[in-house]
C-alpha cells in the first residue's frame, strides 16, 4: 500500500517497468493502461497520505475521473488492491472486487474477473488473496475465500475457486488444477527486482 511520497514514486516506476514503457512522452498520452495505472496510483496516494479535509474534494475528483476513464476502456480496478509492478496487458473488461488483495508484480490480461463467490444474503464478502508475482491469463475468473501463492501462472480461461498454496507452478482449467512446475518467471518478469538491482548498482 502507498503510504508515503517515496512509495508513490516507487509504485509508479515499478508499474512503468512492468508495462515496458519506452517513450514516456508518447505513452503518456496514448498508452491507455499506463494512463489508467498512473491515475490509480495517484488516487491511492491521496487516499492514503492526504487525509486532511482540504484534500478531500481533489480525492473525490480523482476517484470519479478514474471511474469515468475506466468505464471508457473497460477497467474496474479499485484503489489499494494491487502491489507495485502491476501490468495491465490490454484495456478491456477487467473487474476486481475492492476486497481483493494482490501482491507485487501482477501481470493481468483482459476479460478477467476477481471477486467474491455467491453466498447467502447477510454473509460477508470473502474475496481472493493473491500473492506476489502472479501471471493471470485472458478470460480468467478467480472467486471466493481462497489464496493463490507466490510465483504462480494462471492459464487462459481458467476458473479458480480453490486455494493453490504451492509456489512456482502453472494452473489452468475449469476448475483449475496444477498442470506444470513452471511458474511466473516462465511468462513474465519481476519489475520490483529490476528496480532493486538498479539501486544496488548505484
Amino acid at each position: 500500500m502507498i503510504e508515503s511520497k517515496e512509495d508513490y514514486q516507487f509504485y509508479l516506476k515499478a508499474d512503468e517497468i512492468a508495462l515496458q514503457i519506452e517513450c514516456r512522452l508518447r505513452d503518456y498520452f496514448i498508452h491507455e493502461p499506463w494512463r489508467y495505472e498512473r491515475l490509480l496510483r495517484k488516487l491511492e496516494y491521496y487516499l492514503n497520505c492526504k487525509k486532511s479535509i482540504i484534500w478531500r474534494p481533489y480525492t473525490y475528483f480523482l476517484y470519479f475521473k478514474l471511474k469515468k476513464f475506466g468505464a471508457k476502456i473497460g477497467l474496474s480496478i479499485p484503489p489499494n488492491v494491487f502491489g507495485p509492478g502491476l501490468s495491465v496487458a490490454h484495456f478491456g473488461t477487467i473487474i476486481v472486487n475492492p476486497l481483493v488483495r494482490v501482491g507485487n508484480n501482477c501481470r493481468i490480461h483482459n476479460c478477467v474477473h476477481i471477486a467474491t463467490q455467491a453466498h447467502s444474503k447477510g454473509e460477508p464478502d470473502k474475496c481472493p488473496v493473491i500473492g506476489n508475482n502472479v501471471f493471470i491469463g485472458p478470460g480468467v475468473v478467480i472467486v471466493g475465500d481462497i489464496t493463490i501463492a507466490d510465483n504462480i501462472a494462471i492459464g487462459a480461461n481458467s476458473f479458480v475457486n480453490t486455494s493453490f498454496l504451492e509456489t512456482g507452478i502453472t494452473i489452468a482449467g475449469a476448475p483449475a488444477k496444477k498442470i506444470s512446475n513452471k511458474g511466473f518467471e516462465s511468462y513474465y518478469f519481476k519489475a520490483t527486482d529490476i528496480i532493486k538491482l538498479k539501486n544496488e548498482k548505484k
